[in-house]
This record gives structure tokens, sequence and C-alpha cells, in this order.
């Protein structure tokens, strides 16, 4: 990893572009760093020299005092090449490159920043950018941005300015700051992955939010979002890419339903990273992952102090999925000892208890979260208000706060609150304490859902694609069998045949019934290129014959027929993405896999364990395990032999698209049925 300190705690910083007017991004950038001159020195740059916020200007990087760490440039793209040059020139490490109207603009503004980044890296410096916003790290006092944020804990890295501060806003409402802040921009030298192993790194960082558009190295990313998850700095993305224009694109039905937001999924379930669709979500999540404790299953109480809320918290916790277990008639009888007028229930409803006294907040929730009986607590009502109420109250109820975040971390189980006065000084103390505590009851369940999900979900991490196999000569029918059977897959006998006659050798040679199959088209089935159990010589016949009168084909596949009676048809396939490497496929399959998208993904090469938990996660898995009578197939075989098709696809880095479609699945084991590649 490079070192990173001198853009995020440089021990001096020029602003190249420095300006006097408040309109200009110059001014604001100037402002900010000036800041922080307490601590390090600060350079302002304009050609014209003059007075700048009360500082004298340089007319140039050359005239200053001493080599920048940081250099700022705020310039228009026509100056960008230069003051790149100038400021390695001065001896800058880290650059913040503010000019915009490069890369993100066409393909000649790709190649000005190329040879920018080549001259950066031979001089030992990063750069951030360009087209970015800025940086800012709350514990170096550091601020060359356009907006300043509040100090905290929670580390943001976006390709978007407009939504970093949206999100600063929204945690600033919970009382919760920004550790650290870097704008992406275009990327080209520093990239999202390599930002995430420097905030895993900074102590004051506690969870790292991340908006991001494009990932470059897609594979990287996941791999340092894995790495900060295991030192425990939850990872919590907010990612475009949910388009699938690029699959509609796709030859294969596997590049039809791997979209660009399934990739992405797939890579976050394997680092363990939470994806979330909005800001408010990535806040709700980020507040969660500020405490260690996390959710060990799905058993979930509610404690409240009105009916009404815990009738709302436990239709939303059904709804979740998460479960709403009957309490012990012992820890009925504790609850009732501490007021006799609390609804021992679940959900607890302290009924009045809390305001007669504040203390029992905390006896009930020590007393349920201490049990042993769920593995979450939802606190929700009225408590943080009573100090809003009457300023007499504060001190007291402050004490019960800290006392709740006592429980809560003893008993090691996530305590989530929400309340009526989220910013009421008791909420803080919880809060304070690592008890998130949320303004609204659908952000508290979806969080928890979100949590326990993650934490029951098939984490193998991120995989190494490793080194490529020789290049295959061909991708026809028999091409494609014939790689992945010698990479493990089963398949049935089959024979090749280039003419009607021929064919009619073939079935004879096999066996009756057989399945004649035309070569050289990519969906055979959809064009009637297929003929299933043709039962003798003349069946053969008829059907090559009119194969060929319609479909001119290359030739003939001659098969043994296997009967699909008690079996499953699955999909089973694998796609290069352009920015996560290859992504294996499973799911149910045959010609109405595309109708019936029941699939999912994983990072390839994928493990056999991995794979048959994918399978066991569709939404028709019940047909795999024996619902309604069924008899079980075998699905470890299934994942065996998705897991060998994976092997094969991430030794091909030429192969595009690869994928056996149906994959039978059947009690005594499986076997491919078809298979096709699709070469880059």
């Amino acid at each position: 990893m490079r070192d990173l300190r001198p853009l995020f705690d440089p021990r001096s910083v020029a602003v190249l572009g420095a300006s006097d007017d408040p309109t200009k991004w110059g001014q604001w950038i100037a402002a900010g760093a000036l800041r922080g001159a307490h601590r390090r020195d600060v350079w302002l740059v304009n050609r014209k020299g003059g007075q700048i916020l009360g500082r004298e200007a340089y007319t140039s990087l050359a005239e200053i005092p001493g080599p920048p760490d940081l250099v700022v440039i705020s310039l228009p793209e026509s100056a960008f090449e230069q003051a790149i040059d100038d400021s390695l020139a001065a001896g800058a490490k880290a650059i913040v490159a503010i000019t915009a109207g490069l890369g993100e603009i066409d393909d000649a503004g790709k190649a000005r920043e190329a040879a920018v980044v080549e001259r950066v890296r031979a001089a030992g410096a990063v750069m951030v950018g360009p087209n970015c916003l800025g940086v800012y790290d709350a514990a170096a006092e550091l601020d060359v941005g356009s907006n300043s944020f509040t100090p905290g804990s929670i580390g943001i890295i976006s390709q978007s300015g407009n939504l970093a501060l949206e999100l600063s806003l929204l945690a600033a409402e919970y009382g919760v700051g920004v550790s650290r802040f870097t704008s992406l921009g275009n990327q080209a030298d520093i990239e999202a992955a390599e930002l995430v192993g420097s905030y895993a790194a900074d102590e004051n960082t506690r969870v790292i939010g991340v908006y991001c558009e494009d990932f470059r190295d897609g594979r990287a990313f996941a791999r340092a979002g894995a790495a900060a998850v295991a030192a425990g700095k939850q990872v919590v993305l907010l990612a475009a890419g949910g388009s699938e224009a690029g699959a509609r694109a796709a030859a294969s039905h596997t590049g039809a339903l791997a979209s660009d937001s399934a990739a992405i999924e797939a890579a976050c379930r394997a680092a363990k990273i939470l994806r979330v669709a909005t800001p408010k979500e990535l806040i709700d999540r980020a507040l969660a992952s500020l405490s260690s404790d996390r959710p060990r299953g799905r058993r979930v109480a509610i404690v409240g102090d009105g009916g009404g809320t815990g009738v709302v918290t436990a239709d939303l916790v059904t709804e979740a999925g998460l479960d709403l277990p009957d309490l012990s008639d012992g820890l009925k009888s504790r609850l009732s000892e501490i007021a006799p007028t609390i609804i021992t229930a679940n959900p607890v409803d302290l009924a009045g208890a809390g305001e007669v006294d504040f203390w029992n907040f905390e006896r009930v929730l020590n007393a349920v979260l201490g049990s042993g009986e769920v593995d979450s607590v939802i606190f929700t009502g009225y408590f943080g208000g009573y100090s809003e109420m009457n300023r007499d109250f504060a001190p007291k109820e402050m004490a019960v706060a800290a006392a709740i975040v006592d429980a809560a971390q003893a008993s090691g189980r996530p305590l989530l609150t929400q309340a009526m006065y989220w910013c009421s000084a008791p909420a803080q103390v919880l809060r304070d304490g690592g008890v998130p505590v949320y303004r609204d009851i659908e952000g508290v369940v979806a969080t928890l859902a979100h949590l326990v999900e993650q934490g029951e979900g098939f984490a193998p991490g991120v995989s190494e694609v490793g080194a490529p196999a020789s290049p295959i000569d061909g991708d026809g029918y028999f091409e494609s069998r014939e790689l992945l059977a010698a990479g493990g897959v089963p398949f049935g006998a089959a024979r090749r045949a280039n003419s009607i006659d021929a064919a009619r050798a073939a079935a004879v040679e096999l066996g009756y019934p057989v399945v004649l199959k035309a070569l050289g088209l990519l969906h055979k089935s959809d064009a009637g290129g297929v003929a299933l159990g043709l039962a003798d010589d003349a069946a053969v016949a008829a059907a090559a014959t009119d194969m060929h009168v319609r479909l001119a084909p290359r030739g003939y596949s001659v098969e043994t027929f296997v009967d699909t009676t008690g079996g499953v048809e699955l999909i089973v396939g694998c796609r290069r993405d352009p920015r996560f490497g290859p992504l294996v496929l499973v799911g149910l399959g045959g010609v109405y896999a595309e109708l019936l998208r029941d699939v999912r993904l994983a990072l390839a090469p994928a493990g056999v364990d991995e794979l048959e938990a994918l399978l066991l996660s569709l939404r028709g898995a019940g047909i795999l395990t024996g619902a309604r009578g069924r008899t079980p197939v075998d699905v470890r075989a299934a994942a065996e032999a998705a897991a060998a098709l994976s092997r094969v696809a991430a030794a091909h880095p030429e192969i595009a698209e690869i994928e056996i479609n149906p994959l039978l699945v059947t009690p005594d084991g499986a076997a491919g049925l078809d298979a096709r590649i699709v070469l880059a």
C-alpha cells in the first residue's frame, strides 16, 4: 500500500489557484486550508500575487519557501499538465486535482490523465482526481474541499460531492460526524480500493461509507473491503450500477441474467460489505455498525412504553422475516417484579412504569438483554423526551441512558433504539456508548434485518483468480463440452455427426432412445434445433432431415437420452465482468431460465460449500429439497459441477461467457445436458 499520509495529514499545503473571490473554488479551498495553518505551513499561490484572505500570495510554486507535502490544484484544464509538472518539481508528495474537463469528457481527456499519472507515480507521489471536490480529515484538521464537515467517526468516500454532503448532514442529525472524506473524481490515480485500505488503517475511522459509480478494479475493491471488515471497520456501500442495459446485449442466458447490480451484490456478499440503495440506508447501517455487537440469530424482543408503537414495530419485524419469540415464564416473572403494570408479552410494554421511575427502563432492558432468550432488542418510545419536558429530569435520564449502555455492552447483544426525541441529550448518551438511536422505526427494523442476513449468509472471502491456462482453440458445442468435462463436469455420452447418415450411425452406436441437436446455433431449443427421445432410425432420420431443411446446421450431436423424470433443470454459468472478473451463476434453468430469473451469483472461482449455500437460497429451493412430497435431489452434486465450471472460467480470460443449461440434477447426481462458450 502506498503512503497516503501526505494526502490526509501533510506537513505543508500549497493551494495552486488560490483566490480572494468568495464565489470561486480557489477561495473556498484556501479558506479551508488556512483553518489548519496552526498545524502546518499553508502557502497560497496565484499568478497575480497580491493578498488573499489576508495572506501574501506567491506567483508560482517555485517561489514558496519549502517543498509542499500536498498541492491542491484549482486551475482550468488548459493549465492542468503544467500545474502537475510544477507541483512535482516543487517536491509535492500528494496532489488533489480539483480541475475538471478531462477524462470525464472524452477519450482525449483520459489520455491526458494517463500521461499525468505516469509522471506522478514516477515521482513517488499520489493524486486524487481530477474532477474531484477535495479532501477532509478531522483529526489532522485538514479541509481542502468545497464543504466542511462535523468531526466524527464515519469515513466517507464518494464520487458525488453533493451526495457526500447529504450523508454528512444525515449523520449530523444523529450527532455523528465525519472522520475523513475523499472525493474520488475520475480515479485517474488513487482508486476507491486504495482509499478503503487507508481508511481501515485510520484509528479515527470506525465505519467506512462509500458511494461509487465506477470501481475500476472491482475485485481489488472487494478485497480491500473484506480486509477492512476483518479489521473491525464495517464498509457500507451505496453503488450505482443497477442497470440491466448491459445484460440485454449478452449472448447467453448467463450473460443476460448476471447484471451489473448482481455482480456488485456478489462481491459485497463475499467481502461482508453491507450494500444499500439510498443515502439514508447508508447512515442507518453505519449507525448500527459503530457498535461491535452483531445479532447471533433472528430472535428479537421489542421493549417500549406505548402499545401502539409496539404493535407497529411487531408488524414490521414480522414482515422483515425476523422472529418474535414468546418470553419464558421466568423472564415474565422478573419483569412483573420490576413493576406490576408491565405487559410482559413480546412486545414488552412498560405501560407507564418508566414515568413512575426512569430506572425501570434500564431494569427491563437489562433483564431482557441478559436473559439469553433473544438475539437482539429493539427499544422504542418516549425515552429521552422527559429531559425535553423538564430540564430537571435530564441528569437522571442521562444516568439511566449510561446504565442502559452498560447493560447492552455486558450482554453482547445489539440494542437498537427508536426515539421520538432522537436528538435529546439522553439519546446522545446512548449513541456515544454504541447504542444507535433512530428517528424512525422503519430504519431500525430494516437495519437489524440486514445485519441478521449478513450474519447468516455464507461469506467465503474474495477468491483469487490465479494464473491463466493456455487459451482454448474453439468455441463450438463439442469444444465446450470437452473443456468442461476435462474440468470435472459430468456429461452423458455424445457423438459428432457431419451428415444425416452419420447421425443415424451414431444413434445405433449409442443405443436408442437418443437426442439429436443441430450444431452451430447459440440457442438451439428456441430455434427448434433439439429433438428429444428419438426411439428408432426412422425418427432420427426424420428429425435430422427437418433440421437440415430449416436450419442448415454445421452438423449434429447425437447423445444418449437422459430421463429427466424426478430431476430438476438448473442453469450454471460464468461471465467475465470488466470490473469484478469472472462471476459464477447458479439458478433454476432450462428454457425458462430468463423468465424465472431465480439465480444467485458469486465471484469465481467459487467453492462447493458456497455454491451449495447459494442453490439452497434460491426462491425455488424447495423444488430441490423435496417440497410437496418430491424426492430431494443431489444439491451437493450440482454445486460440485458449478464449482468445476467456475474454475474453468476463471482460468480462461478469453472466455466472455460459458454455461451449462440445463444441468440436470437428480436424486443420484448431476449431469450437463448442454454447454456453450462465447469468446471475448
